[in-house]
């Protein structure tokens, strides 16, 4: 902002501009809890598109002589076409704690013998998938697994290149994943194998009752299908003062002998089966112990996980499969994690498929918060990988309705309707409601989704499930405090260990003011107040080294039940009576 000084006499103007956006998180970022094919168990792992996704957690599943498109993916690209952000999402599987990656099965150095001095017998380095599970063994490769090879091989100056490529390609037409060039397996290298591909793994742990993830291993992994679990021969130094190759020490073999020879391999000795039993998917299969192949316990680390706010950053959670009726338990953690993080909303089903208005409505009225929000009835959505339509739960495709509000106008906007609600990627759903339907479950919190002649199915509600009639029982409200909270904790953060003064206070003034004045201009807020001053922070609070503020809001309610009067009146009667 350009600024002048009156030094004569004069009118100052001066351009204030509090019409800025101010940046925060991602307002529709979503988690997901859910199998897939493959990928990290039990390890929130960030995606930023549905391609990133497949290339991480895989696309369909083989249960029996049947294959599957699992809710997990529908969910996560129905997010995605409707303009999801980011999402975070973590991967449940059976018996989660046997599961293990699979290994190269053999990368060879060259074994010769110089000077009489013993073959070099160790693989150079050792590389592993960081997903986990038998569906990552190679040796027979269908498009979800993976296989390795190593060309360019230059002995003079120590280097070589890896490529991740398909399980299912072959050597005339590879199918390539991922490459990594001028490789060394020297440690004090730039281009350090590990260094380049990374080497970290993670683990669940379990203390007290709380799951957390425990990384190991010293470089981050830039790869996303594998990391450098072991370097067996490492050349330091691969190159002497006189530009000849070194030899290693111990046994006198050359360094150009500890290099890779060019050539591809497969991964092996994965554990853990997706499912143990036939997956019950797609509607009426499913039950209270068979959850696409899963029971309710198999979910329970990943809940755990989240409970960490400050590492795993969301706005929306979903858990598509399990439903309030047969895994109550499960589903009032997930509602309870919510309500004591507070910065995200649970999207949840109530009722698995087939059933009635009064079924669902029984569910919903157990419930009472303002941190979840449920709709029904199940929708029928598209598999492209399986060329047909299949059945899912509601909070497959809710997701994508909030990214597609969010696109499109701001989470304080309500993601309902016929503008910013409709579902044109859903055929059809389950049940079509009447409007008695409608209203009857509306009543009782139940968010339906209408159908209606030329416009297809839309969301028709955007109730909470919570009971007491307050600005929080809508879905806009609670979505907009949560962004609120989140912009606001990211001001009061930069005060942290500042002096506890009126300047202090006034640079937070500084920046809340305008943003909240932002959200009025944006139709999120009516009015608003901002109050960190003297009368709040006396000397006994700031004695206890506390600075206390207040942010007052009237948030913008939405037009959901519209009154009109068409009133007739005789000819010649005044309108303006």
């Amino acid at each position: 902002m350009a600024t002048e000084t009156l030094v004569s006499p004069g009118v100052l103007l001066q351009e204030v501009d509090k019409s800025y956006i101010t940046p925060g998180t991602d307002p529709s970022g979503m988690a997901i809890i859910g199998p897939t094919a493959r990928g990290p168990v039990e390890i929130p792992t960030g995606i930023n598109n549905y391609q990133e996704f497949k290339d991480i957690f895989g696309t369909v599943i083989k249960s029996g002589s049947q294959a599957y498109e699992l809710y997990t993916n529908l969910a996560v690209k129905n997010y995605f076409d409707n303009g999801g952000a980011s999402a975070l999402v973590i991967r449940v599987a059976p018996d989660a704690s046997t599961f293990t990656a699979a290994t190269s099965s053999a990368i060879t150095s060259i074994s010769a013998s110089i000077g009489g001095a013993a073959n070099n017998t160790n693989d150079p380095f050792v590389i592993s998938t960081l997903g986990k599970g038998e569906y990552l063994n190679s040796a027979t490769g269908n498009k979800d697994n993976f296989k390795w090879e190593v060309t360019n091989v230059n002995r003079k100056a120590g280097t070589f290149s890896l490529v991740v490529r398909r399980g299912d390609d072959t050597n005339s037409k590879p199918l390539i994943l991922e490459q990594f060039t001028n490789l060394s397996l020297d440690p004090l290298s730039n281009n350090y194998i590990a260094k380049a591909i990374g080497d970290q793994s993670q683990a669940v742990t379990t203390t007290n009752g709380v799951s957390s993830v425990t990384l190991s291993g010293e470089y981050p992994n830039k790869s996303k299908f594998i990391r450098i679990s072991s370097v067996n021969s490492p050349t330091y130094q691969y190159l002497a003062a006189n530009g000849s190759v070194n030899t290693r020490n111990s046994d006198g073999l050359a360094y150009d002998q500890l290099l890779p020879q060019s050539g591809s391999g497969t991964f092996g000795t994965g554990v853990g089966d997706n499912f143990g039993s036939v997956a019950a998917i797609y509607g009426s299969a499913s039950s209270a112990t068979n959850i696409q192949g899963l029971a309710p316990g198999d979910y329970t680390k990943a809940i755990s996980i989240l409970t960490n706010k400050e590492e795993y950053k969301f706005k929306t959670l979903i858990a598509p499969g399990l439903n309030n009726n047969d895994h109550n338990s499960t589903i009032t953690t997930i509602i309870e994690n919510a309500e004591t993080r507070g910065d995200y909303m649970a999207v949840v089903d109530l009722y698995g498929y087939g059933a009635t208005v009064a079924n669902v409505k029984n569910e919903a009225e157990e419930r009472d918060t303002s941190f979840a929000a449920s709709y029904w009835p199940w929708v029928q959505v598209n598999s492209r990988v399986l060329g047909k339509n299949v059945w899912a739960p509601a909070s497959t495709i809710i997701p994508g309705v909030y990214a597609k509000n969010d696109s499109i106008a701001a989470p304080w906007f309500a993601p309902a309707g016929l503008t910013r609600g409709g579902l044109n990627n859903v055929p059809k759903v389950e049940t079509k409601l009447s409007k008695a339907q409608r209203d009857d479950l509306y009543t009782s919190k139940v968010n339906p989704l209408a159908t209606f002649p030329g416009q297809g199915v839309v969301v028709f509600g955007q109730k909470t499930l919570q009971q007491a009639a307050s600005a929080l029982d809508r879905v806009n409200v609670r979505r907009l405090l949560l962004d609120v909270k989140d912009t606001v904790n990211g001001f009061a953060q930069g005060l942290v260990f500042e002096q506890n003064t009126e300047e202090t206070r006034q640079r937070f003034l500084r920046k809340v003011n305008p943003y909240l004045e932002n959200l009025v201009q944006r139709q999120g807020l009516y009015a608003f107040q901002v109050k960190m001053d003297g009368q709040l922070n006396t000397s006994d609070v700031i004695d206890q080294n506390k600075l206390v503020g207040q942010v007052f809001l009237q948030p913008t309610k939405t037009a959901e039940f519209i009154a009109l009067d068409f009133v007739l009146t005789p000819t010649g009667a005044s309108f303006e009576d």
